[in-house]
């Protein structure tokens, strides 16, 4: 008996060691429940190393700077590192990452904030005792915990899904991410507030204080949704601006044929009436040519380049070409919805390399630019191939990953060398490099 009246003081009694006891298990609970939060809201996948390296990680790091950092600043640290660490081990892509972590770190000071003026109210306690009495404190916790497990039930079983892009400008992102934090700023001030005045306060003004925010929360996601529905639908336009200029030199280039066709069989019967084979040889080349541009034409296709970020990078470039009057052959058999690498880094890296084609191949006296995007089920790899004619044949095929090396005035020689560090970044991704007397070549393959 005398045991259990010391069990029951031990817990009902202001108690230090237990309440860091308490602190530290409760660490490691919360960051659990986080990074799940976190998961739900973004409906990506995860593995399970990834999530216990994420919440031993951050929990160790959480426990550092509560002992080495004065509350509540070790807060505000913590908080921008769980944004830090959310990205770069689960790898969602920037915007999507710190929204979701941002929402996930609110919804949880939210649901704090929600039942702690009610929870002292009901046991009649103050929040001195909540802090030092380890009954109080993990009733409170198991309760948050609780309220916090319904949410991420709710969320994986909801059909909410945020739609969002990295394909946005500097300005855009950055009102975004001031927003997003200025709001974890107003709440983690509030939590504080509250957690050391809750006893002070009416719980009329605790709700009010509780509505307000969920107000304001709400009002900022319906305003991000309706920020990045705009930016899609801004894309969607510029690739129908695009379609619609290649459907309209596709369809003069159309015209044009068919009101010479006549011509074109009368000069090829007038080739073959006079036996002039290497005559007949030389046009048809070039009206392979011509033939090429309008099939090029009609694979420059929203519906066949299924991403529309890539789909106006390549129309740019290939307008780019062929007013340099570069010769340029595509190929794509390749669905981008199904691409095993970030989109955004696919398409720096696309960029780069088209840019430096473009400018090769533009100094030479044959200018030809090979494209062949395609699907290699056999080898369980995505193919991305890039062929330019080019004049510098001693070029080395390694030194010019090298930071600053360039051969060209006024180049930095940054290009590559992003190249070099995207590739590295992706551990399924290969850049090959070579020539031949007439070719130079980029082979991307993504493994998946």
């Amino acid at each position: 008996m005398e045991i259990l009246n010391n069990i029951v003081s031990i817990f009902t009694n202001s108690n230090e060691l237990l309440i860091n006891i308490v602190l530290f298990i409760a660490t490691f609970i919360e960051n659990y429940l986080t990074i799940k939060l976190f998961i739900a809201i973004t409906k990506s996948y995860s593995e399970t190393k990834q999530i216990i390296t994420y919440v031993f990680t951050m929990s160790f790091i959480s426990l550092i700077t509560m002992s080495i950092i004065v509350h509540p600043f070790n807060i505000f640290i913590n908080y921008f590192l769980v944004i830090i660490f959310q990205y770069f081990i689960f790898r969602n892509n920037f915007v999507k990452s710190i929204i979701a972590s941002v929402l996930s770190i609110i919804l949880f000071n939210l649901i704090s904030i929600l039942i702690l003026n009610p929870f002292i109210t009901i046991f009649n306690i103050t929040s001195e005792q909540l802090s030092t009495i380890p009954i109080y404190r993990i009733l409170y916790l198991l309760l948050i915990y609780l309220i916090t497990v319904i949410c991420i039930i709710i969320l994986k079983h909801t059909k909410l899904n945020f739609n969002f892009s990295d394909n946005i400008d500097k300005k855009n992102k950055t009102v975004i991410i001031l927003n997003l934090c200025i709001g974890i700023l107003a709440i983690v001030i509030q939590s504080i507030t509250l957690f050391y005045y809750v006893d002070r306060l009416p719980v009329f003004i605790t709700f009010l204080g509780f509505i307000s925010l969920v107000v304001y929360f709400a009002l900022s996601i319906y305003t991000l949704t309706r920020i990045f529905k705009l930016i899609l639908t801004t894309q969607e336009l510029e690739s129908t601006k695009e379609y619609n200029r290649s459907l309209r030199i596709l369809h003069d280039g159309v015209r044009g044929f068919k009101h010479d066709f006549d011509n074109i069989l009368t000069t090829i019967g007038g080739y073959i009436v006079t036996n002039d084979m290497k005559g007949l040889q030389k046009y048809y080349y070039d009206l392979e040519s011509d033939s090429q541009k309008t099939n090029n034409l009609y694979l420059l296709n929203p519906e066949i380049i299924n991403n529309g970020g890539i789909y106006n990078l390549l129309t740019k470039k290939y307008h780019e070409a062929t007013s340099k009057d570069i010769k340029v052959n595509m190929t794509f058999l390749l669905d981008l919805s199904t691409l095993h690498m970030k989109i955004y880094e696919f398409a720096r890296i696309l960029g780069i390399l088209l840019d430096n084609a473009i400018e090769a191949s533009s100094e030479c006296k044959e200018k030809i630019i090979n494209l062949v995007f395609k699907n290699d089920n056999k080898n369980s790899r995505q193919i991305i191939l890039i062929e330019n004619t080019y004049n510098n044949k001693v070029v080395d095929t390694e030194r010019i990953f090298e930071k600053g090396l360039s051969s060209k005035e006024n180049h930095s020689g940054i290009g590559l060398w992003e190249v070099k560090n995207l590739v590295k970044k992706n551990n399924n991704v290969n850049l090959f490099t070579s020539k031949t007397n007439k070719y130079f070549s980029q082979k991307l393959e993504i493994y998946y």
